[in-house]
Order: C-alpha cells, then sequence, then structure tokens
C-alpha cells in the first residue's frame, strides 16, 4: 500500500479519489477525504465539504462507512449535519433507510448524485 494512504487496511482506501468523487456527484462543493476510523475490513471517512473560496461548509459533510460483509463491499453514506435525513445503504444496489427505524424509505428528493456517489465509491474500491 502507499505511504501517503495508510487507511483501510484490506480496502486499501484512496483517500484522493475519494474526495475527487465527492466533487464529481456532490456540487457545487469541493471536498478533502478524512479518515475517521479504520479497522480489519472496516472504515469510517468524512468528506468534508468546502465552497468555491475555499470556505469550510460543514452543514454540507458527508459520512461514509465502507464495510465488507463475506466477500461483499457495502458503504453507507449519511448526511453529517442532518440526523433525520435518510441513509444511503448501497451493496448491490442502493436503498435509502430512515435513519431512525433503519426500515427501507423512499429517495429523497435530493438523492440521485448521492446514490451516483454510492457507485462510484464501489467501482473505484472494487476496481482498486
Amino acid at each position: 500500500m502507499p505511504p501517503n494512504q495508510p487507511a483501510g487496511q484490506d480496502l486499501n482506501l484512496p483517500l484522493e479519489q475519494l474526495a475527487c468523487a465527492a466533487d464529481l456527484c456532490h456540487q457545487p462543493w469541493i471536498h478533502a477525504a478524512r479518515l475517521l476510523s479504520a479497522d480489519a475490513g472496516e472504515c469510517t471517512v468524512r468528506l468534508e465539504a468546502r465552497n468555491s473560496a475555499g470556505e469550510r461548509q460543514p452543514h454540507h459533510d458527508l459520512e461514509l462507512e465502507i464495510y465488507r460483509s463475506g466477500a461483499d463491499l457495502n458503504l453507507m453514506l449519511s448526511q453529517v449535519a442532518d440526523e433525520q435525513a435518510p441513509l444511503l445503504w448501497h451493496g448491490g444496489h442502493a436503498v435509502w433507510l430512515c435513519s431512525d427505524s433503519g426500515e427501507p424509505c423512499p429517495a429523497p428528493p435530493a438523492g440521485a448524485p448521492l446514490e451516483a456517489l454510492g457507485r462510484r465509491v464501489r467501482a473505484l474500491l472494487a476496481g482498486g
């Protein structure tokens, strides 16, 4: 594993590429990916948002949990500033979940960009 990627152990987590994927899908924000935790096969990354002037926009931050279940790669994407917002689980396909009950729910109106981010992250990690 390259020395500038000290994360995710067997996930071989490319933080810079995760930030770039967030830039593409979660516009107009510019992102930095910061590792919050890593343990064998699991990690949590904060995708920190900034505006085009470089000012932090913490109310647009995303939290990305990446984990394996058997041989399958799964992720959970949530909006840090809104604990009531639905969560996106992405395994073989995307499923929106109520944050309080964990039950499936309809996609939120602005859910398409987050689903695109989930697909990009899974493709990035599966191909790396």
